[in-house]
């Protein structure tokens, strides 16, 4: 699915990054921890969150995400923003809460990670 796919299915406001609605993605991820972000996250991941602070734009720096959707209609501060652009990230809102928007990803066939925690 393309970004630009997932954005008409959740009904989202694309806040950054027109110019790369074009690229694939293959799964989900939704959490407001960024340390269980970085324990499961894999390839061409979506990033669903309601944190809005800058290390999330750290996180994703880090697993190489580009594409960040903030859930019930949160919007990042312009410094978080200016991170995202710096960083090449298709940055969007949705209205839906995590869990919707994950049903609706699920739904369309955009799986979760693969990765267990053994617990």
């Amino acid at each position: 699915m393309t970004i630009r796919e997932l954005v008409t299915l959740l009904d989202a406001r694309v806040l950054l990054g027109e110019e790369k609605l074009d690229q694939e993605v293959s799964s989900g991820f939704a959490s407001d921890l960024m340390s269980d972000v970085l324990a499961f996250v894999n390839d061409k991941t979506v990033l669903i969150t309601g944190l809005t602070n800058v290390h999330v734009m750290r996180t994703c720096e880090m697993l190489d995400i580009h594409c960040i959707v903030f859930a019930r209609g949160k919007v990042p501060s312009e410094e978080v923003l200016e991170e995202a652009e710096e960083l090449g990230i298709v940055v969007m809102t949705t209205k839906h809460t995590c869990y919707n928007t994950c049903g609706l990803m699920y739904q369309a066939g955009i799986r979760g990670t693969d990765r267990r925690t053994g617990a």
